[in-house]
Protein backbone atom coordinates (compact mmCIF):
# COMPACT_ATOMS: atom_id res chain seq x y z
CA UNK A 1 0.00 0.00 0.00
CA UNK A 2 1.35 3.42 -0.93
CA UNK A 3 1.89 5.91 1.90
CA UNK A 4 -1.16 7.84 3.07
CA UNK A 5 0.29 11.01 4.54
CA UNK A 6 -1.34 12.71 7.50
CA UNK A 7 -1.90 16.35 6.61
CA UNK A 8 -3.93 17.64 9.53
CA UNK A 9 -5.53 16.60 12.82
CA UNK A 10 -8.52 18.37 14.35
CA UNK A 11 -10.16 17.96 17.75
CA UNK A 12 -13.71 19.02 18.65
CA UNK A 13 -15.67 19.23 21.91
CA UNK A 14 -19.43 19.15 21.41
CA UNK A 15 -22.40 18.58 23.70
CA UNK A 16 -25.44 17.25 21.85
CA UNK A 17 -28.08 16.70 24.54
CA UNK A 18 -26.23 15.15 27.46
CA UNK A 19 -22.45 15.25 27.77
CA UNK A 20 -19.28 16.86 26.48
CA UNK A 21 -18.06 14.54 23.74
CA UNK A 22 -14.60 14.76 22.18
CA UNK A 23 -14.17 13.83 18.53
CA UNK A 24 -10.92 13.65 16.56
CA UNK A 25 -10.57 13.95 12.81
CA UNK A 26 -7.40 12.86 10.97
CA UNK A 27 -7.04 14.12 7.38
CA UNK A 28 -4.73 12.70 4.69
CA UNK A 29 -3.29 13.64 1.30
CA UNK A 30 -5.56 11.09 -0.41
CA UNK A 31 -8.69 12.96 0.59
CA UNK A 32 -9.61 10.14 2.97
CA UNK A 33 -10.14 11.07 6.59
CA UNK A 34 -10.88 9.15 9.75
CA UNK A 35 -12.75 9.95 12.95
CA UNK A 36 -12.22 8.76 16.51
CA UNK A 37 -13.58 9.21 20.02
CA UNK A 38 -11.36 10.85 22.65
CA UNK A 39 -14.11 11.57 25.17
CA UNK A 40 -12.96 12.13 28.74
CA UNK A 41 -16.07 13.75 30.18
CA UNK A 42 -14.34 15.12 33.26
CA UNK A 43 -11.33 16.66 31.40
CA UNK A 44 -12.31 17.29 27.73
CA UNK A 45 -10.25 20.44 27.23
CA UNK A 46 -7.12 18.77 28.57
CA UNK A 47 -7.55 15.99 25.98
CA UNK A 48 -8.10 18.56 23.21
CA UNK A 49 -4.88 20.31 24.22
CA UNK A 50 -2.86 17.08 24.05
CA UNK A 51 -4.26 16.19 20.62
CA UNK A 52 -3.67 19.59 19.04
CA UNK A 53 -0.55 20.85 20.82
CA UNK A 54 1.44 17.66 21.41
CA UNK A 55 0.33 14.77 19.20
CA UNK A 56 -0.54 16.62 16.00
CA UNK A 57 2.97 18.10 15.53
CA UNK A 58 4.66 14.68 15.72
CA UNK A 59 2.19 13.02 13.35
CA UNK A 60 1.91 15.49 10.48
CA UNK A 61 3.77 14.03 7.48
CA UNK A 62 3.65 10.46 8.82
CA UNK A 63 2.08 7.50 7.02
CA UNK A 64 -1.41 6.84 8.43
CA UNK A 65 -1.06 3.17 7.47
CA UNK A 66 1.51 2.55 10.22
CA UNK A 67 -0.97 2.31 13.07
CA UNK A 68 1.14 0.20 15.41
CA UNK A 69 4.21 2.37 15.01
CA UNK A 70 2.25 5.60 15.43
CA UNK A 71 0.47 4.27 18.52
CA UNK A 72 3.79 3.51 20.18
CA UNK A 73 5.19 6.89 19.11
CA UNK A 74 2.25 8.72 20.70
CA UNK A 75 2.36 6.65 23.86
CA UNK A 76 6.07 7.08 24.63
CA UNK A 77 6.68 10.58 23.24
CA UNK A 78 5.75 12.17 26.56
CA UNK A 79 7.97 9.64 28.40
CA UNK A 80 5.43 9.35 31.25
CA UNK A 81 2.36 7.48 30.07
CA UNK A 82 -0.81 5.52 30.91
CA UNK A 83 -2.85 8.41 32.26
CA UNK A 84 -6.46 8.98 31.15
CA UNK A 85 -5.79 12.37 29.51
CA UNK A 86 -2.97 11.07 27.32
CA UNK A 87 -4.68 7.74 26.66
CA UNK A 88 -7.89 9.38 25.47
CA UNK A 89 -5.96 11.70 23.17
CA UNK A 90 -4.05 8.75 21.73
CA UNK A 91 -7.26 6.74 21.41
CA UNK A 92 -9.03 9.41 19.37
CA UNK A 93 -6.24 9.38 16.80
CA UNK A 94 -5.84 5.60 16.93
CA UNK A 95 -9.54 5.05 16.14
CA UNK A 96 -9.30 7.57 13.29
CA UNK A 97 -6.34 5.67 11.83
CA UNK A 98 -8.30 2.42 11.90
CA UNK A 99 -11.19 4.27 10.27
CA UNK A 100 -8.84 5.46 7.50
CA UNK A 101 -7.38 2.01 6.98
CA UNK A 102 -10.85 0.48 6.68
CA UNK A 103 -11.92 3.11 4.17
CA UNK A 104 -8.78 2.60 2.07
CA UNK A 105 -9.32 -1.17 2.12
CA UNK A 106 -13.06 -0.87 1.48
CA UNK A 107 -13.71 -2.97 4.59
CA UNK A 108 -15.34 -2.42 7.98
CA UNK A 109 -12.93 -2.56 10.91
CA UNK A 110 -14.31 -5.91 12.08
CA UNK A 111 -13.18 -7.45 8.77
CA UNK A 112 -9.70 -6.00 9.28
CA UNK A 113 -9.70 -7.80 12.64
CA UNK A 114 -10.52 -11.18 11.11
CA UNK A 115 -14.22 -10.99 10.36
CA UNK A 116 -17.41 -11.50 12.33
CA UNK A 117 -17.93 -14.14 15.02
CA UNK A 118 -21.62 -13.19 15.31
CA UNK A 119 -24.22 -11.15 13.46
CA UNK A 120 -25.73 -9.12 16.30
CA UNK A 121 -24.28 -7.68 19.50
CA UNK A 122 -26.15 -8.45 22.73
CA UNK A 123 -26.69 -5.31 24.81
CA UNK A 124 -27.49 -4.51 28.41
CA UNK A 125 -29.20 -1.40 29.75
CA UNK A 126 -29.07 0.38 33.10
CA UNK A 127 -32.35 0.52 35.09
CA UNK A 128 -32.48 2.94 38.01
CA UNK A 129 -35.02 4.84 40.10
CA UNK A 130 -35.65 6.43 43.47
CA UNK A 131 -37.82 3.51 44.58
CA UNK A 132 -38.93 0.04 43.52
CA UNK A 133 -41.88 1.35 41.52
CA UNK A 134 -39.60 3.51 39.35
CA UNK A 135 -37.05 0.73 38.86
CA UNK A 136 -39.82 -1.74 38.00
CA UNK A 137 -41.26 0.63 35.39
CA UNK A 138 -37.81 1.17 33.89
CA UNK A 139 -37.15 -2.56 33.61
CA UNK A 140 -40.54 -3.20 32.01
CA UNK A 141 -39.76 -0.50 29.46
CA UNK A 142 -36.50 -2.16 28.48
CA UNK A 143 -38.07 -5.62 28.37
CA UNK A 144 -40.77 -4.33 26.03
CA UNK A 145 -38.03 -2.98 23.75
CA UNK A 146 -36.49 -6.46 23.60
CA UNK A 147 -33.59 -6.19 26.05
CA UNK A 148 -32.80 -9.34 28.00
CA UNK A 149 -29.83 -8.08 30.05
CA UNK A 150 -30.41 -5.29 32.57
CA UNK A 151 -28.24 -3.75 35.27
CA UNK A 152 -30.48 -3.03 38.26
CA UNK A 153 -30.03 -0.16 40.71
CA UNK A 154 -32.09 1.95 43.07
CA UNK A 155 -30.81 5.39 43.93
CA UNK A 156 -27.67 5.69 41.81
CA UNK A 157 -24.38 4.20 43.03
CA UNK A 158 -24.38 3.51 46.74
CA UNK A 159 -28.15 4.07 46.88
CA UNK A 160 -27.59 7.66 47.97
CA UNK A 161 -31.05 8.66 46.72
CA UNK A 162 -32.84 5.95 48.71
CA UNK A 163 -35.32 7.79 50.95
CA UNK A 164 -34.83 5.23 53.72
CA UNK A 165 -31.24 6.27 54.30
CA UNK A 166 -31.46 8.57 57.28
CA UNK A 167 -28.03 10.16 57.50
CA UNK A 168 -26.82 12.00 60.57
CA UNK A 169 -23.93 14.15 59.41
CA UNK A 170 -21.41 16.00 61.58
CA UNK A 171 -21.76 19.75 61.98
CA UNK A 172 -20.37 21.68 59.00
CA UNK A 173 -20.22 18.50 56.93
CA UNK A 174 -19.08 19.19 53.34
CA UNK A 175 -21.33 18.68 50.34
CA UNK A 176 -21.24 15.29 48.67
CA UNK A 177 -23.09 12.17 47.58
CA UNK A 178 -23.62 10.64 51.02
CA UNK A 179 -24.64 7.03 51.52
CA UNK A 180 -24.77 4.36 54.22
CA UNK A 181 -22.94 1.18 53.07
CA UNK A 182 -25.00 -1.26 55.20
CA UNK A 183 -28.34 0.24 54.17
CA UNK A 184 -27.16 0.29 50.57
CA UNK A 185 -26.30 -3.42 50.73
CA UNK A 186 -29.64 -4.31 52.29
CA UNK A 187 -31.56 -2.23 49.75
CA UNK A 188 -29.88 -4.08 46.86
CA UNK A 189 -30.70 -7.48 48.37
CA UNK A 190 -34.34 -6.43 48.62
CA UNK A 191 -34.27 -4.98 45.11
CA UNK A 192 -32.84 -8.11 43.52
CA UNK A 193 -35.38 -10.27 45.34
CA UNK A 194 -38.20 -8.14 43.92
CA UNK A 195 -36.68 -8.26 40.42
CA UNK A 196 -36.50 -12.06 40.47
CA UNK A 197 -40.02 -12.34 41.90
CA UNK A 198 -41.46 -9.95 39.32
CA UNK A 199 -39.48 -10.92 36.21
CA UNK A 200 -38.43 -14.50 36.88
CA UNK A 201 -35.20 -16.16 35.86
CA UNK A 202 -35.15 -15.58 32.11
CA UNK A 203 -33.94 -12.01 32.61
CA UNK A 204 -30.17 -11.66 33.05
CA UNK A 205 -29.44 -9.10 35.75
CA UNK A 206 -26.33 -7.29 36.95
CA UNK A 207 -25.36 -4.77 39.63
CA UNK A 208 -22.55 -2.20 39.80
CA UNK A 209 -21.01 -1.63 43.24
CA UNK A 210 -18.94 1.22 41.79
CA UNK A 211 -16.26 0.64 44.44
CA UNK A 212 -18.54 1.91 47.25
CA UNK A 213 -17.84 -0.84 49.81
CA UNK A 214 -15.02 -1.84 52.13
CA UNK A 215 -13.24 -5.09 51.33
CA UNK A 216 -14.98 -6.98 54.15
CA UNK A 217 -18.41 -5.67 53.12
CA UNK A 218 -17.65 -6.55 49.51
CA UNK A 219 -17.23 -10.21 50.39
CA UNK A 220 -20.43 -10.25 52.44
CA UNK A 221 -22.29 -8.50 49.64
CA UNK A 222 -20.99 -10.84 46.93
CA UNK A 223 -22.13 -13.87 48.93
CA UNK A 224 -25.59 -12.34 49.37
CA UNK A 225 -25.83 -11.83 45.60
CA UNK A 226 -25.32 -15.56 44.94
CA UNK A 227 -29.00 -16.25 45.58
CA UNK A 228 -30.02 -14.11 42.61
CA UNK A 229 -27.64 -15.69 40.06
CA UNK A 230 -26.30 -12.45 38.62
CA UNK A 231 -24.87 -12.30 35.12
CA UNK A 232 -22.07 -10.40 36.85
CA UNK A 233 -21.26 -8.18 39.83
CA UNK A 234 -19.42 -5.12 38.60
CA UNK A 235 -16.53 -3.10 40.02
CA UNK A 236 -16.74 -4.38 43.56
CA UNK A 237 -13.16 -3.21 44.31
CA UNK A 238 -11.01 -0.25 43.28
CA UNK A 239 -8.32 -0.59 40.58
CA UNK A 240 -5.58 -0.58 43.24
CA UNK A 241 -7.24 -3.48 45.11
CA UNK A 242 -6.96 -6.08 42.37
CA UNK A 243 -5.25 -8.62 44.62
CA UNK A 244 -8.40 -8.82 46.74
CA UNK A 245 -10.23 -10.35 43.79
CA UNK A 246 -8.36 -13.56 44.59
CA UNK A 247 -10.21 -13.85 47.90
CA UNK A 248 -13.53 -13.11 46.25
CA UNK A 249 -12.91 -15.77 43.61
CA UNK A 250 -12.09 -18.32 46.33
CA UNK A 251 -15.13 -17.53 48.48
CA UNK A 252 -17.98 -16.67 46.14
CA UNK A 253 -19.48 -18.06 42.96
CA UNK A 254 -20.79 -14.71 41.69
CA UNK A 255 -19.31 -13.84 38.25
CA UNK A 256 -17.06 -10.79 38.60
CA UNK A 257 -16.56 -7.91 36.16
CA UNK A 258 -14.13 -5.03 36.52
CA UNK A 259 -12.08 -2.54 34.55
CA UNK A 260 -13.79 0.73 33.63
CA UNK A 261 -11.19 2.74 35.59
CA UNK A 262 -8.20 0.78 34.28
CA UNK A 263 -5.63 2.69 32.24
CA UNK A 264 -2.75 0.24 31.77
CA UNK A 265 -2.00 -3.45 31.47
CA UNK A 266 -0.49 -3.82 34.96
CA UNK A 267 -4.02 -3.42 36.31
CA UNK A 268 -5.54 -6.27 34.33
CA UNK A 269 -2.69 -8.66 33.55
CA UNK A 270 -2.55 -10.55 36.87
CA UNK A 271 -6.28 -10.74 37.49
CA UNK A 272 -6.84 -12.18 34.01
CA UNK A 273 -3.94 -14.63 34.16
CA UNK A 274 -5.19 -15.97 37.48
CA UNK A 275 -8.81 -16.05 36.25
CA UNK A 276 -9.97 -13.99 39.22
CA UNK A 277 -12.55 -12.28 37.01
CA UNK A 278 -15.05 -13.37 34.39
CA UNK A 279 -15.46 -10.14 32.40
CA UNK A 280 -12.99 -7.38 31.55
CA UNK A 281 -14.82 -4.10 30.94
CA UNK A 282 -12.31 -1.40 30.20
CA UNK A 283 -13.19 1.87 28.48
CA UNK A 284 -11.51 1.71 25.06
CA UNK A 285 -10.39 5.32 24.92
CA UNK A 286 -9.07 5.21 28.49
CA UNK A 287 -6.58 2.48 27.56
CA UNK A 288 -5.54 4.08 24.27
CA UNK A 289 -7.97 2.93 21.58
CA UNK A 290 -8.56 -0.03 19.31
CA UNK A 291 -4.91 -1.08 19.03
CA UNK A 292 -4.37 -1.98 22.72
CA UNK A 293 -7.95 -3.26 23.04
CA UNK A 294 -7.33 -5.91 20.38
CA UNK A 295 -4.29 -7.13 22.31
CA UNK A 296 -6.28 -7.14 25.55
CA UNK A 297 -9.18 -9.08 24.04
CA UNK A 298 -6.88 -11.78 22.63
CA UNK A 299 -4.99 -11.97 25.92
CA UNK A 300 -8.22 -12.38 27.88
CA UNK A 301 -9.44 -15.05 25.48
CA UNK A 302 -6.51 -17.29 26.42
CA UNK A 303 -7.81 -17.34 30.01
CA UNK A 304 -11.54 -17.64 29.19
CA UNK A 305 -12.26 -14.09 30.32
CA UNK A 306 -14.95 -12.38 28.25
CA UNK A 307 -15.22 -8.75 27.17
CA UNK A 308 -17.87 -6.31 28.40
CA UNK A 309 -16.53 -2.94 27.24
CA UNK A 310 -17.61 0.13 29.21
CA UNK A 311 -20.43 1.91 27.35
CA UNK A 312 -21.75 4.82 29.45
CA UNK A 313 -23.82 7.73 28.15
CA UNK A 314 -20.72 9.95 28.10
CA UNK A 315 -19.30 7.95 25.20
CA UNK A 316 -19.68 9.27 21.68
CA UNK A 317 -21.39 7.14 19.00
CA UNK A 318 -17.97 6.81 17.33
CA UNK A 319 -16.56 5.26 20.49
CA UNK A 320 -19.55 2.96 20.83
CA UNK A 321 -19.23 1.83 17.21
CA UNK A 322 -15.50 1.19 17.69
CA UNK A 323 -16.28 -1.10 20.64
CA UNK A 324 -18.92 -2.90 18.61
CA UNK A 325 -16.44 -3.74 15.87
CA UNK A 326 -14.46 -5.59 18.52
CA UNK A 327 -17.67 -7.17 19.81
CA UNK A 328 -18.33 -8.64 16.38
CA UNK A 329 -14.79 -9.85 15.78
CA UNK A 330 -13.67 -11.22 19.14
CA UNK A 331 -14.60 -14.84 20.02
CA UNK A 332 -14.65 -14.04 23.74
CA UNK A 333 -17.27 -11.30 23.51
CA UNK A 334 -19.57 -11.38 26.55
CA UNK A 335 -21.95 -8.42 26.56
CA UNK A 336 -21.97 -4.74 25.56
CA UNK A 337 -23.10 -1.95 27.86
CA UNK A 338 -25.34 0.45 25.94
CA UNK A 339 -26.88 3.79 26.92
CA UNK A 340 -28.78 4.67 23.75
CA UNK A 341 -28.41 7.59 21.35
CA UNK A 342 -30.27 10.88 21.55
CA UNK A 343 -31.67 12.45 18.37
CA UNK A 344 -29.06 15.22 18.43
CA UNK A 345 -26.28 12.64 18.72
CA UNK A 346 -27.59 10.81 15.66
CA UNK A 347 -27.58 14.14 13.86
CA UNK A 348 -23.99 15.03 14.74
CA UNK A 349 -22.73 11.46 14.38
CA UNK A 350 -24.44 10.01 11.28
CA UNK A 351 -24.32 6.26 10.85
CA UNK A 352 -24.94 5.30 14.49
CA UNK A 353 -25.31 1.55 15.08
CA UNK A 354 -28.90 0.35 14.84
CA UNK A 355 -30.59 -1.48 17.71
CA UNK A 356 -33.38 -4.03 17.29
CA UNK A 357 -34.79 -6.47 19.84
CA UNK A 358 -31.88 -6.15 22.25
CA UNK A 359 -29.14 -6.49 19.61
CA UNK A 360 -26.96 -3.86 17.95
CA UNK A 361 -26.07 -4.01 14.27
CA UNK A 362 -23.33 -2.18 12.38
CA UNK A 363 -23.91 -0.90 8.87
CA UNK A 364 -21.02 -2.77 7.25
CA UNK A 365 -19.68 0.51 5.83
CA UNK A 366 -15.89 0.76 5.42
CA UNK A 367 -13.97 1.83 8.49
CA UNK A 368 -15.80 2.47 11.75
CA UNK A 369 -18.96 3.38 9.85
CA UNK A 370 -20.04 6.25 12.13
CA UNK A 371 -19.21 9.77 10.97
CA UNK A 372 -18.93 13.25 12.44
CA UNK A 373 -20.50 16.46 11.14
CA UNK A 374 -18.30 19.43 12.08
CA UNK A 375 -20.87 22.05 11.16
CA UNK A 376 -23.70 20.48 13.12
CA UNK A 377 -21.39 19.91 16.10
CA UNK A 378 -20.96 23.68 16.39
CA UNK A 379 -24.68 23.94 17.16
CA UNK A 380 -23.97 22.16 20.43
CA UNK A 381 -21.06 23.93 22.20
CA UNK A 382 -19.33 22.38 25.17
CA UNK A 383 -20.93 22.82 28.58
CA UNK A 384 -18.36 24.50 30.81
CA UNK A 385 -20.43 24.17 34.00
CA UNK A 386 -20.82 20.42 34.42
CA UNK A 387 -21.70 19.29 37.94
CA UNK A 388 -19.73 16.22 39.00
CA UNK A 389 -21.20 16.10 42.50
CA UNK A 390 -22.09 12.43 42.12
CA UNK A 391 -18.36 11.65 42.21
CA UNK A 392 -17.96 13.18 45.67
CA UNK A 393 -19.04 10.04 47.53
CA UNK A 394 -19.00 10.25 51.32
CA UNK A 395 -19.82 8.01 54.26
CA UNK A 396 -22.33 9.30 56.85
CA UNK A 397 -19.55 10.93 58.91
CA UNK A 398 -18.26 12.81 55.87
CA UNK A 399 -15.32 10.53 55.07
CA UNK A 400 -14.60 10.69 51.31
CA UNK A 401 -14.84 7.41 49.38
CA UNK A 402 -12.48 7.05 46.43
CA UNK A 403 -13.77 4.95 43.52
Amino acid sequence: MKPTIITDIKCFVTNPERHNLVAVKVLTDKGVYGVGCATFQQRPLAVKCVVEDYLKPILIGRDANDIEDLWNLMMVNSYWRNGPVLNNAVAGIDMALWDIKGKLAGMPVYDLLGGKCREGIALYRHADGKNWEEVRECIYGYVEEGYRYIRCHMGLYGGNLDSRQVLVKPENAPEGAYYNPRLYMQSVVELMDKVRTEFGWNLEIMHDVHERLSLADTLTFAREMEAFKLFFLEDCVRPDQGEYLRYLREQTSVPLAIGELFTNQTEWRTIIQNQWIDFIRVHLSDIGGITPAVRLAHFADVYQVRTAWHGPNDLSPIGMAAQMHLDLAMPNFGIQEFSGFEDAEREVFPGCPEVRNGYAYLSGAPGIGTGFDEKLAKKYPANENVNFGWLSSRLPDGTPVRP
